[in-house]
């Protein structure tokens, strides 16, 4: 079933730039919006420069996070630039911003500047630490949120030093969490025909994370600590070594437990008082772990997996397993796009499968102010003369330079 994508119509101006800004914009991008990003002349996007790998020069970290986007080259200091950012403004419905609290000030695009030119606009400005707070003018980045809000003093094996989630976690949740709240401001003005300011910290979003280890504490006093990939509450719940490998197995309920028991063929757990139940686990972990390791070992995990079909069991597939898992596959989460610099490249799929717009947008990451003069004439009314004499003064730029984009061999990313 094919119909129009939810945001289409939505436009928006993003001056985002690394990863939690650029993964707001993906998402409403995905989702319909016209997404208009607005890039340093010359320089981009920092993302733009973050490699190996590189396709044709183009990092992959810039092509993961800037789908469905159209790039306009503009120097934001220099007051034609600032005028033709707020002739934009004026037609938007929502800016996006992640530069430290005040820095949107100085270059004009705060929300109280830009409302006074579009009551309508929706302003999200995301930070580390927000706009209020003793430290709302700190730095942060992705490595340091986890650290601060706590996330990595529960990440790792107990014993051993505190490591990072695998994943940017701190950037891409404050991404979700900003097009969330984008979405629901978008829903607000429906209603009220106003636009509003959205003041996303990361270090918000990470605290809001911790769920149920937040309310263990809040509620309970108890500092939760690092139990590598087990889990505070449950057990048997976490990763086995098996004969090739590593295996998780995640038993919820007592019936799995009695499965697992009957399948790994040590049915004299059940009566053991000790593993009675979830709790009894719980307690005497360090004697009932060892016994599952000594017997799990004996074979592989896809052996296990295939004796254990319908459990919540699992193997630990390396990157490259689970994206060309025929699951992953079969959800269109690895999708093919035609670059016209790169060639054809592999991203990955917007897990939110509408009923009525199976298959989402995908329109190729842009090269550095492609979009410039298409963007500038048909907004703006901007001349082909008047845009090249603002590009000769370096206001704007709309031909990449050779040097920003070397000449290599393409490669897929997968």
């Amino acid at each position: 079933m094919n119909g129009e994508l939810p945001l289409k119509g939505v436009k928006v101006l993003d001056f985002t730039r690394v990863i939690a800004g650029p993964y707001c914009t993906l998402l409403l991008g995905d989702m319909g919006a016209e997404v208009i990003k607005v890039e340093e002349p010359g320089k981009g996007d920092d993302a733009r420069k973050l490699g190996p790998p590189f396709v044709r020069g183009e990092s992959s970290y810039f092509l993961s996070f800037n789908r469905n986007k159209k790039s306009i080259a503009l120097d934001l200091r220099a007051s034609e630039g600032k005028r033709l950012v707020h002739a934009l403004a004026a037609q938007m419905d929502v800016v996006v911003e992640n530069f430290r609290p005040g820095v949107g000030k100085r270059l004009g695009i705060d929300y109280e500047t830009l409302k006074g030119i579009n009551p309508r606009i929706i302003c999200c400005s995301i930070s580390a630490f927000g706009h209020t707070g003793p430290f709302r003018e700190e730095p942060g980045y992705d490595v340091t949120l986890q650290a601060f809000s706590g996330t990595m003093s529960l990440t790792g094996e107990p014993g051993r030093a505190p490591v990072k989630i695998g994943i940017p976690i701190g950037d891409l949740a404050g991404g979700m969490f900003s097009a969330y709240g984008i979405v629901n401001a978008l829903y607000a003005r429906q209603q009220t025909g106003k636009g509003q300011f959205l003041d996303l910290s990361l270090f918000d979003a990470q605290l809001s994370l911790l769920s149920y280890l937040g309310g263990r504490y809040l509620m309970g006093g108890i500092v939760s600590q690092p139990v590598g990939t087990g889990h505070p509450n449950l057990v048997p719940y976490q990763a086995f070594p098996t004969r090739d490998g590593h295996l998780v197995v995640a038993i919820f309920t007592e019936d799995f437990w009695d499965q697992f028991c009957r399948i790994i063929g040590r049915k004299e757990l059940l009566e053991d008082s000790r593993f009675l139940n979830n709790a009894s686990r719980v307690r005497h972990r360090e004697e009932l772990v060892p016994l599952l390791e000594e017997t799990l070992r004996t074979r592989t995990s896809t052996e296990w997996c295939e004796m254990m079909k319908g459990m919540p069991v699992a193997p630990i597939n390396a990157v490259d397993q689970a994206l060309q898992h025929p699951q992953a596959l079969a959800r269109e989460m690895v999708v093919p796009i035609e670059h016209l610099h790169c060639g054809e490249i592999q991203v990955l799929g917007n897990p939110v499968k509408l009923e009525a717009v199976w298959g989402n947008r995908f329109d190729p990451p842009p090269r550095l102010g492609e979009h410039t003069r298409e963007v500038l004439a048909s907004y703006v009314g901007c001349s082909q003369e008047e845009m090249a004499t603002l590009e000769k003064e370096s206001v704007l730029q709309s031909v990449i330079p050779k040097e920003i984009l070397p000449e290599v061999e393409p490669k897929k990313l997968l």
